[in-house]
């Protein structure tokens, strides 16, 4: 299996799933996972270990949806709900899940990233600043104001107010 190969099978769907929180489009986050394995191809670094490669993928792929989003200037570029019943139609979440994504999808970018990163990859604070550029106590904030919007929304989209 080529180096390529590796990345997609072990990476894809986590790198998937980054895109298609922050771009809020299969056509726009394929173009950015596109992107993100291409740099890999052509510009990754020596990689100190396999969770130094895993970040530099993350940051590549947040960083490639952020080109789209201001090339777009677009936010939502399809229906979350269809987005986020499709991913549970394929079998991938349950519809809980598929209730949490919706909410998670509706936060702005700065906040899902940071939420999808600290909750469902399970990465610590100082891992999420490293790979988002961005100070630790800054991450931390973002988590904390992520946190609240999020339950703000996911209450209302779920009648729990």
């Amino acid at each position: 299996m080529g180096d390529i190969d590796y990345i997609v099978d072990r990476y894809g769907d986590m790198l998937y799933r980054i895109c298609l929180v922050n771009l809020h489009s299969e056509a726009d986050a394929e173009d950015a996972l596109q992107e993100t394995y291409l740099k890999y191809l052509n510009k990754a670094p020596k990689y100190k270990s396999e969770e130094h490669r895993k970040a530099w993928l993350i940051r590549v792929a947040v960083n490639q949806c952020r080109d789209i989003l201001r090339q777009k200037r677009i936010r939502l570029a399809e229906d979350i709900d269809a987005i986020c019943d499709k991913i549970v139609d394929s079998g991938g979440i349950t519809s809980d899940d598929g209730a949490v994504l919706r909410s998670l999808m509706k936060l702005p970018e700065k906040y899902s990233s940071v939420m999808l990163l600290r909750f469902v990859e399970g990465y610590d604070y100082k891992t999420i600043a490293d790979i988002i550029g961005k100070s630790e106590s800054a991450v931390k904030m973002r988590v904390k104001k992520g946190r609240e919007l999020f339950i703000e929304i996911y209450k209302k989209e779920n009648g729990l107010q």
